[in-house]
């Protein structure tokens, strides 16, 4: 039977749309298992994955069987919030990732970017940081704005901040956008869906407000998607992200996954310093000497202590 070739624009967990060469869309399932380097995944194919697969002669033509996965050049996986030994695909074969944050409505959990781009640092995946809502900024919340953007942009990355209400920052976003295929995140509320359908009105993603009774957003996009930009490019819009936990990893990957740590670390007296009390660690040497952001540090030992806490209990068992 004929293999036919095209790109998952949508996952639904178990059945995903994808976007022939022809921009035919066609509904597509798996038979068997798919394996991400002999990781437990809780969807094996992603948003953005270039798939074969054959249409299916008893369903009249008009659904498909996936049968192989090309290679991919990058992807983003994270722990899967509801089984935590599994992990789960976000997006795949992107050009770069945008995280929006807001420093309120919902307010901004310092660490949360710093664990977000331990998803994307793996591959290197440039990532632009905007603070949403700029609008609803008090002159203290713009004070921090400003130390984390300076934070952010000391370390390679870009950041801007945006507001759908005054339109503040979107050209330049839309520009940042232009030609791309980005994947595009954040934390329930944080304005992702409002923020895309202003750069994109077409769209018209649904939206939802602030829960006034938990202060914390509301899941308005439950699956992955891609959308094509009418200036060029694409998007994957990913659900909201309530928490990022990282279980699966080991300290010595949180810590090769700092990049400004990485490259200071070979100065280190030990090769497998973890960078809190040994001596001769040149980190804590540049974090003393303002080399290294002292908020990043903090982030940096919390990440650990999570990950070697949760390492224990898997070696001695809950009790």
């Amino acid at each position: 039977m004929k293999h036919l070739k095209g790109i998952v624009v949508k996952s639904t967990g178990s059945w995903y749309h994808v976007k022939t060469h022809e921009s035919a869309i066609i509904e597509c399932r798996t038979v068997g298992k798919l394996k991400l380097d002999d990781k437990k995944l809780t969807n094996p194919i992603a948003v953005g994955d270039e798939v074969d697969f054959e249409m299916e002669s008893d369903e009249g033509g008009n659904k498909g069987i996936i049968k192989h996965i090309s290679p991919r050049r990058n992807y983003v996986v994270r722990q899967s919030p509801r089984k935590k030994h599994q992990l789960h695909l976000l997006a795949s074969n992107i050009d770069q990732a945008l995280l929006i944050v807001t420093m309120r409505e919902p307010n901004l959990k310092l660490g949360f970017i710093d664990r977000f781009l331990i998803m994307t640092e793996p591959y290197s995946i440039p990532v632009i940081i905007v603070f949403n809502k700029f609008d609803l900024y008090s002159d203290d919340e713009i004070s921090q704005y400003s130390i984390l953007n300076e934070l952010y942009t000391k370390i390679g990355h870009r950041v801007l901040h945006t507001s759908t209400l005054t339109l503040e920052g979107i050209d330049l976003l839309s520009k940042l956008l232009k030609d791309k295929t980005t994947m595009v995140a954040g934390q329930s509320g944080v304005g992702k869906s409002t923020l895309v359908n202003c750069i994109e009105p077409d769209l018209n993603l649904k939206t939802e407000e602030i829960s006034d009774f938990s202060g914390k957003g509301q899941h308005t996009t439950t699956f992955a998607q891609m959308y094509d930009l009418s200036g060029g490019g694409s998007i994957i819009d990913t659900p909201g992200i309530k928490s990022l936990s990282f279980t699966h990893l080991e300290i010595m990957d949180v810590a090769h996954n700092f990049r400004e740590f990485f490259k200071i670390s070979e100065k280190c007296r030990f090769s497998n310093c973890t960078h809190r009390n040994e001596p001769g660690c040149a980190i804590i040497k540049a974090v003393n000497d303002g080399e290294i952001n002292y908020l990043r540090y903090q982030s940096y030992l919390s990440l650990i202590a999570e990950v070697e806490d949760q390492n224990y209990w898997e070696r001695h068992g809950d009790v």
